[in-house]
């Protein structure tokens, strides 16, 4: 009955958009010493979420061995960035990558936010609190 609520869809997809995003500035963090070390991030989960393509009721796939092997669910490709190099080739800026994991972690409770209100709609609905 509640399998197909897009609600919870959305809130999963966000609260892993940010899982990762946040796995990325540690591996970023980790690395800030490596030499020609490129940082990593992904697009942002508004963009992602625009540009999956599909229309109500069709099938997405969620990862590549998933509907005949088609991955055109939430793509995240993960982007370099070789601007702003030391000397070392190195492109980590250690304030920068603190700035997006606090942005992640923001992103994160909100997924988890939404998720407990739909929740909480659903058990008012049915009469239960």
């Amino acid at each position: 009955m509640f399998t197909e609520l897009n609600v919870f869809k959305i809130s999963y997809a966000m609260a892993t958009h940010a899982g990762t995003r946040q796995a990325l500035v540690s591996q970023n963090i980790a690395n800030s010493d490596t030499p020609d070390y490129q940082v990593k991030d992904i697009r942002p989960f508004t963009e992602v979420f625009a540009r999956r393509g599909t229309t109500s009721g069709d099938m997405i796939s969620t990862r590549a061995s998933h509907l005949n092997g088609s991955a055109n669910g939430m793509q995240w490709a993960i982007t370099t960035d070789d601007s702003n190099a030391d000397p070392s080739g190195n492109t980590v800026s250690i304030e920068e990558q603190i700035l997006n994991g606090v942005e992640a972690k923001r992103q994160h409770d909100r997924a988890l936010a939404i998720y407990r209100s739909s929740m909480n709609i659903l058990r008012t609905s049915l009469g239960k609190q």
